[in-house]
């Protein structure tokens, strides 16, 4: 992926507005725009169907939205397409959780023309005046921009694109439809602004930071998303492997490094966690926490206790050593600093509670199916081409024990939680890794709400295993608020049918631990289309998901 100076043309010179667009997409990597069209933007459709990029249909605008999400997150730059206010407002929840989640999703949108807004006519889908939608998503995007002025449109491009880039968040852009096929003049070049760490400030707090892991008696590594999104997996692992420093991950970051590192602890997650790896963490005297969000989930609902005196906080946005705080340094520069002053504790720290290898798991065939046993067995069925994609509820929770391997994605809304995004974020993943097997873990909840992206799945047979885990309604807000409320009670699905009523795939409906072991290998050998698999569920939720609905109960019900 190039940076924007090094473009092959910047003055664009004989391109329209919406050409540009797409070469500069292109030059970002991006090789599918996700979405549905509408009348305000058909015109910058047609010109997406001319090009080199493919246009993936979903079946609505939110689905669209959290499918470039995923391909985002696993492609490194994603994009999407609606129409105006009735698309555009329909994606606002998508774009707000890959805002919070640092994924840089690209938003494009049509608008009327500006011909047609002399005297203010009443258009359809328009809400209260023309920059209705515009200043709704100016608070949900890094950057934005409204092109409607042919002088500054190329240069507006390039400045978005690159801010979406720089901060791995989402963008908007918003093109009149008679605007589109506009060709400026060659207008002015954009340069991108060279971001470079403050040479002084990355060196002192480099060498602050090394000083305290020299210094330490049981240093901790505690891996971020950032790391993830910025691409800094391999300088992490450097790190850790030369100083010898075990390493731990957040909820959000997991699958971060492969999970079968032999430094590798597990998941930190406050009280929550295993106390085998909350113990080590919480009693270490320098955690060096790089792109790490500090959410309530991630901290175990604020049941963390780490000690700021401790700490070394390191994200894209922050850098903080202890209590001294370094401004201008780029978490990649610091990252690669550190890497190159090796530094190692003078004294060796005392075992970590590293991950043990697979568990070893037992069928018993004729058992009712529990959460627990799903994940245990599905965890047998991972490789390293594996994309996992986990909903909430006990979907994440559950999904937290299984293990990833070598280039395992593990892909989840852990921090803004929305309900519905794992169906159609498997879309999104299998377009941007259509070789690697998706395996998507939803709720009958969350299914319900956007599982009908399935159809998308099927019409692009894709090989993706889709398990819903039917516990009956919205089981993770019955832990946190105990009663026999009907309101957590949710029509019941015939799932296993979904595929023949879409006309693609196969499904599977399965109450046993050998009918969900017989389904599921019937679905990982099948390359020809996806398959849903209904697993009914019995028993307790995972133990992850129970000590969350007994720290947050009295919270939620306000006492």
């Amino acid at each position: 992926m190039k940076d924007v100076a090094e473009y092959r043309d910047l003055s664009g010179a004989g391109l329209s507005i919406g050409g540009y667009l797409l070469e500069r997409l292109q030059d970002h990597g991006v090789g599918h725009v996700f979405g549905i069209p509408g009348d305000y933007v058909l015109s910058f459709y047609t010109m997406l169907e001319e090009s080199p990029i493919e246009a993936v249909g979903c079946t609505r605008e939110d689905c669209a939205g959290f499918a470039a999400d995923a391909y985002a997150r696993v492609h490194g730059m994603g994009a999407l397409c609606v129409t105006y206010c009735v698309g555009g407002l329909s994606v606002c929840n998508s774009v707000a959780g890959a805002y919070a989640e640092k994924s840089p999703v690209v938003m494009i949108t049509g608008s009327p023309g500006l011909r047609e807004r002399i005297h203010n006519p009443l258009l359809h889908h328009m809400v209260r005046n023309w920059r209705t939608q515009y200043d709704v998503f100016e608070k949900l995007c890094v950057a934005g921009a409204e092109l409607s002025d042919p002088l500054t449109a190329f240069r507006e491009i390039d400045r978005v694109l690159a801010t979406c880039k720089r901060f791995s968040r989402p963008v908007y852009l918003e093109i009149p439809r008679d605007m589109v096929h506009v060709v400026p003049n060659a207008g002015p070049r954009f340069e991108l602004p060279k971001v470079q760490s403050d040479p002084e400030a990355l060196e002192e707090a480099a060498e602050e930071t090394a000083a305290r892991i020299r210094a330490a008696r049981q240093p901790v590594l505690l891996l971020g998303v950032e790391v993830h999104r910025f691409g800094l997996q391999d300088l992490a692992l450097r790190l850790a492997e030369s100083a010898g420093i075990p390493i731990a991950a957040t909820m959000l970051g997991k699958g971060v490094v492969p999970e079968t590192h032999p430094l590798y602890m597990g998941l930190y997650e406050g009280a929550l966690g295993r106390a085998e790896v909350t113990k080590y963490v919480e009693g270490s005297d320098c955690v060096l926490m790089l792109g790490t969000f500090m959410t309530d989930i991630n901290l175990g609902i604020y049941t963390a206790n780490l000690s700021l005196g401790d700490c070394i906080y390191a994200t894209s946005e922050e850098l903080r050593v202890r209590r001294h705080h370094y401004h201008g340094v780029r978490l990649e520069d610091f990252l690669k600093r550190l890497v190159d002053k090796a530094p190692r504790p003078t004294q060796s720290p005392p075992p970590a509670p590293t991950e043990s290898s697979q568990r070893e798991f037992t069928l018993q065939p004729d058992e009712a199916l529990s959460v627990t046993r799903l994940i245990e067995r599905l965890d047998e069925q991972l490789s390293g081409d594996t994309v996992v994609i986990a909903d909430i509820g006990d979907s994440l929770f559950a999904s937290t024990e299984l293990t990833t391997h070598g280039s395992t994605e593990f892909i989840s809304p852990a921090y803004y939680t929305s309900m519905g995004f794992a169906t159609p974020a498997t879309l999104g993943a299998c377009v941007a890794r259509p070789e690697a097997r998706v395996v998507a873990l939803v709720g009958d909840g969350a299914f319900q709400m956007t599982g009908m992206e399935f159809s998308s799945l099927a019409r692009r047979g894709a090989k993706a295993v889709v398990i819903v885990m039917d516990n009956g309604g919205y089981h993770t807000e019955r832990l946190l608020h105990p009663g026999d409320y009907r309101f957590n009670s949710i029509q019941p699905w015939a799932f296993s049918q979904i595929p023949e009523l879409v006309g693609g795939g196969k499904g599977y409906e399965v109450r046993t631990e050998g009918e969900f072991d017989a389904a599921l290998r019937a679905a990982w050998a099948d390359d020809s289309g996806p398959s849903l698999i209904h697993a009914r569920l019995t028993g307790e939720p995972s133990q992850a998901l129970r000590k969350l609905g007994a720290r947050m109960q009295r919270t939620v019900v306000g006492e």
